[in-house]
């Protein structure tokens, strides 16, 4: 199991929970501040979720991101598609170079216990979903959602 939990990751995750608690769209600068990273590395963070369409962008003066999940996806699924495939068949000890499940026949001492525990957490992650189901919370102050008009754009509108 190669399973790596990286700072873009824990990044994805994190703003991809922001995203689902809040309609509207956000800010590149305003979703960073949030989950606390810089704007540049937001985007290459959130560009494999948005190639999956849990997110969607959009460009310009109204643009931003914003939650677009028809499905819920898996915190397997999410960190798979920052980190790539989070099982592979090398032996976890170093000097075991001939010991891969592909490979050997006779694998290392640890091996079949190594491939037990990869699945049990494979599994666990597979089965929790990326974004716990959670109500509608109000947007922050200062969030301007292109979808949710403020209240000085319905008294403009009037």
């Amino acid at each position: 199991m190669k399973l790596e939990i990286t700072r873009k990751s824990d990044l994805a995750l994190r703003a991809l929970r922001v995203l689902a608690a809040n309609e509207g769209t956000w800010k590149a600068p305003e979703l960073a501040r949030a989950t606390g990273t810089t704007p540049g590395f937001l985007a290459q963070a959130l560009s494999p979720l948005v190639h999956r369409g849990w997110i969607q962008s959009a460009v310009g003066p109204t643009g931003g991101y914003w939650y677009a999940a028809a499905r819920q996806p898996s915190l397997l699924e999410v960190i798979e598609a920052i980190e790539g495939p989070a099982l592979d068949a090398a032996c976890i000890l170093p000097d075991s170079s001939g010991c891969t499940a592909a490979a050997s026949s006779v694998p290392c001492e640890l091996h079949q216990g190594w491939i037990s525990a990869s699945a049990a957490v494979l599994s666990m992650l597979a089965e929790t979903p990326a974004v716990t189901p959670c109500a509608r919370r109000p947007l922050p102050d200062g969030h301007r959602s292109r979808r949710m008009p403020t209240a000085a754009m319905a008294s403009r509108a009037q």
